[in-house]
């Protein structure tokens, strides 16, 4: 190989997660320092000549001083001599007030080998192997194509010519576009690579060009949604440029985001076996009608799932949405022969309150229930 580069974008450090709970957001929060470390230690094991950051690095264009502090703290833990290139993007643009500012004390924190991607025409140069061309983002919106920056390929150059920049491709259906990137970038820059920022799912949006034109997506998923999230892109450039630059997809991310849906009990049994739900962030949707000893059971496992007081739980992160559960005839018959006649009548009025607030009426059957049974159910 000429030349190994490692491509990663969309770090989004300080991205907050308000729909958990505050200890489960803390908990992806802070999974997007930790998942830098595992992709600069991956660049070192991999021997790569350089690692290429495309963009939205931080989440925000004025992060928290926890986020770009720990950042450089997680840069200055390394004795590296190769070359890290951190490229603002549409969440962090190159303003002044942002990290990326000379006289931010982000910047001095830096270590050498770490290059701010700072002006329009950054160019740096691999020896006479290669040279990389990056075009920050300057705004959080834009309609001018960031490649329209590059330099065409001079007559005679042979070189290894690498393209950075952060912004949308024309091939994504329904999708507004925001520094919107040509089809012909590579053509028309002469590029043999071009790496690119915001999509937040792996994809070589042009399979089968002479050059790879990629989007690494980003390394710990941000929502729902992101099916090709969790990972970088290591790319290797033969030293006989008549052959195009390989790509390997490879695996950084802690958590998996996963929709689930169960419609029966067996299901969400079946479910709660999964020891990979410990590092999944679960979206779980019950849809189901049940006898009351089964919404018993229902019950337990979803505790089991979230965790409690004297149980952790068994899903990293859960969000449960449990409108779809619904009781089906439940009345004296599911107690006890001796139920006391003021209970009888409060399951009889419950029964008929179920007609117009099922859930409710529901919930309060299964309390009385277990308060009846002594708090344990079979």
């Amino acid at each position: 190989m000429a030349l190994k580069l490692l491509h990663t974008a969309d770090w989004h450090l300080g991205r907050r997660f308000p729909r958990f709970p505050a200890d489960q957001e803390q908990r992806l929060t802070r999974a997007r320092l930790d998942v830098v470390s595992r992709i600069l230690d991956l660049g070192q094991s991999r021997d790569v000549d350089a690692i290429l950051c495309a963009g939205d690095i931080f989440d925000q264009a004025a992060p928290d001083e926890i986020w770009w502090k720990g950042l450089a703290e997680e840069f200055n833990r390394r004795n590296w001599q190769r070359p890290v290139f951190l490229l603002p993007g549409n969440h962090d643009p190159l303003t002044p007030r942002s990290p990326w500012d000379p006289s931010h004390p982000f910047r001095a924190a830096l270590p050498n080998y770490v290059r701010v991607v700072d002006t329009d025409d950054f160019t740096h140069e691999f020896g006479d192997t290669a040279v990389l061309h990056a075009v920050p983002c300057r705004s959080h919106a834009g309609q001018a194509d960031p490649t329209q920056k590059i330099p065409t390929r001079a007559a005679g150059d042979t070189r290894i010519r690498i393209g950075l920049v952060h912004g949308q491709t024309f091939d994504m259906a329904g999708h507004q576009t925001n520094f919107p990137i040509a089809e012909d970038s590579t053509d028309r820059c002469g590029l043999d690579y071009l790496a690119l920022g915001d999509t937040h799912s792996f994809r070589e949006v042009w399979p089968g060009a002479r050059a790879p034109t990629v989007y690494p997506g980003t390394p710990e998923a941000t929502t729902f949604g992101e099916p090709g999230s969790g990972s970088v892109a290591l790319v290797f450039f033969p030293r006989d440029r008549a052959r195009p630059a390989m790509v390997e997809r490879q695996h950084v991310a802690t958590w998996t985001w996963r929709d689930e849906t169960c419609r029966s009990l067996i299901e969400l049994r079946q479910l709660a076996l999964d020891e990979s739900l410990r590092t999944c962030v679960l979206r779980l949707t019950i849809t189901m009608e049940v006898a009351l000893a089964e919404y018993d059971e229902v019950e337990q496992i979803l505790t089991q799932l979230a965790g409690s007081l004297s149980r952790s739980q068994l899903v990293g992160v859960l969000e449960i949405e449990r409108s779809g559960l619904s009781l089906s005839g439940a009345g004296r018959e599911d107690f006890p022969d001796d139920l006391p006649p003021v209970l009888g009548a409060a399951v009889d009025r419950l029964r008929q309150h179920a007609a117009t607030d099922p859930e409710t009426s529901a919930r309060a059957l299964h309390h009385l229930y277990r308060l009846v049974r002594g708090g344990n159910s079979a």
